[in-house]
This record gives structure tokens, C-alpha cells and sequence, in this order.
């Protein structure tokens, strides 16, 4: 499990995450949502270790985050960020590798290729391996860097979870895409997994979400399992826009209409 106590950021003295507390655990889908600057990403980089807060606590597997061995950490929890710039051209798979560069001193043994070979097979980009990554359209280099983090925790740590943390990853991906990447994430939901996304499409986060977090302006404005919490007022209140909630004729998942 992780959580976060009381997290306080600011930057430039605007305050970003206004004291949130929560608690994320194994086996669900947590996706947060909300408008831009609400935060998010602010929170994200917070928790995973790649910001450090003014004020507050988070916890891994009830241990403090600043307690735990860096490289123990590298090994168990990935974060794949809103899509990193790159200047200088690499292989695909030399970036997947990167996934793995905690997990090996000097060189890659058959494991780390192993991992590699499988993360890029269920994105569908083995294809791609050999390319040069500035020559990929964003959508497809988005996969790649989803393909790097799955990499990453490709291994079942001996005791304690796993933790994979995902930065509005489908942004420049196509409709198909974006339903295969999330549907990669759930695949990957178990009793050892943590799993935390941003979306910003609310019918995506309604369709994959096993709970679902709402944010504005840095505070946490609600938290639950979407069918519970999810109301018209509620998306009225954080985007501030109509909308009507419309069951779905062919089942599963609310839809969101606006307007």
C-alpha cells in the first residue's frame, strides 16, 4: 500500500497540493482526474519520490519513503511521466533497457533482455525496436516509454508491492491505443501491484478506474468507486461544466455526455 499524509507542495509560492491525505492499495486501478493546474502532476512527482514536498509523509509498504534503500525503491516502483524530451537519438531498445539499468551493474544479463523483449511485445512495438526514437510520432514513442517502465518492475519483489505510476500516459495515443494501454495496466492489477494513473478523459477514468480520485486547485474533492461518487453535480462542481450520466445500453461503465 502507499500512502500519503498531509502532502503540502508549493513552487513560486503558489500552493500546488493543499495537505492531501489518502491511502492507494494493491490490486485496484487508482485514477485521478481533474482540470489542468488542479495539481496532479504536482502530486504524482510528490509521491513517487521525484519531488520532495514542503510538508507531509508517504509511506511504502508502511515504511517512509526517505527511509528506504534508493535502489531497492528503483527496483519495485516505475513512473512513466508526461512524455520526457529527448535530443540525441537512441535505439527503442536501448531505452526499455533504461528500465532496467537498476536491476544490473555492467550489462544486461538474459533476464533484463527477457523482460525487455516481453514489455515491448505487449505494447506492440517490438517492431520498432531497432529505430531510432526521434523518428516515432508521439503516440508511438509514448508506448516506448510505457514499455521502459513496465520493464522496470518486470520483477516480483520478494516481499512487499510493486508500484507503477502513470503520468497521463494515452495523451498522443489514438483511440485504439489508448484502450490497449489501459487495458495493458489492467492486466497488470494484482494482489502485489499498485497501480496510479492520470487521465484526463472522464469516461476513460470511468470505464478502467476501480476508484477514482477528484482534485482542484491542489485539494482532493472526493475519493471513491466511480458508480458511488461520480454525480453530475460533482463533475459540475471540479470542471465546471454540464454534464448528465447515461447508463450504458450495452453495459459496464457509466457515460458522461456533456452539455
Amino acid at each position: 500500500m502507499l500512502r500519503v499524509e498531509n502532502m503540502v507542495c508549493r513552487a513560486g509560492g503558489r500552493l500546488l497540493v493543499d495537505d492531501i491525505s489518502a491511502d492507494f492499495g494493491a490490486g485496484m486501478l487508482h485514477v485521478i482526474v481533474g482540470p489542468n493546474g488542479s495539481g496532479k502532476s504536482t502530486f504524482l512527482s510528490a509521491f513517487s519520490g521525484d519531488r520532495v514536498p514542503e510538508s507531509g509523509s508517504v509511506f511504502y509498504d508502511g515504511i517512509a519513503a526517505e527511509e528506504m534503500d534508493k535502489s531497492d525503491l528503483a527496483r519495485r516502483r516505475a513512473v512513466m511521466s508526461q512524455l520526457p524530451e529527448l535530443y540525441f537519438p537512441l535505439r527503442v531498445d536501448d531505452i526499455v533497457m533504461m528500465g532496467r539499468y537498476p536491476h544490473f551493474s555492467y550489462r544486461p544479463a538474459a533476464r533484463d533482455r527477457q523482460v525487455c523483449r516481453m514489455a515491448m511485445e505487449q505494447l506492440e512495438i517490438l517492431e520498432f525496436a531497432g529505430r531510432d526514437y526521434l523518428t516515432l510520432s508521439g503516440g508511438e514513442r509514448q508506448r516506448v516509454q510505457f514499455a521502459r517502465a513496465l520493464a522496470q518492475i518486470g520483477d516480483r519483489p520478494p516481499a512487499g508491492s510493486r508500484y507503477l505510476f502513470l503520468d497521463e500516459p494515452v495523451s498522443s495515443l489514438d483511440i485504439r491505443h489508448q484502450h490497449q494501454l489501459l487495458r495493458t495496466a489492467r492486466s497488470l492489477v494484482s494482489d502485489t501491484m499498485v497501480l496510479i494513473a492520470i487521465l484526463h478523459d472522464l469516461n476513460l477514468a470511468l470505464q478502467y478506474a476501480d476508484r477514482i480520485f477528484f482534485m482542484k486547485e491542489g485539494r482532493l474533492v472526493a475519493a471513491g468507486v466511480p458508480r458511488d461518487i461520480v454525480t453530475r453535480e460533482l463533475v459540475k462542481e471540479v470542471f465546471d461544466v454540464q454534464a448528465h450520466l447515461l447508463d450504458n445500453p450495452y453495459g459496464g461503465a457509466r457515460v458522461i455526455v456533456y452539455g
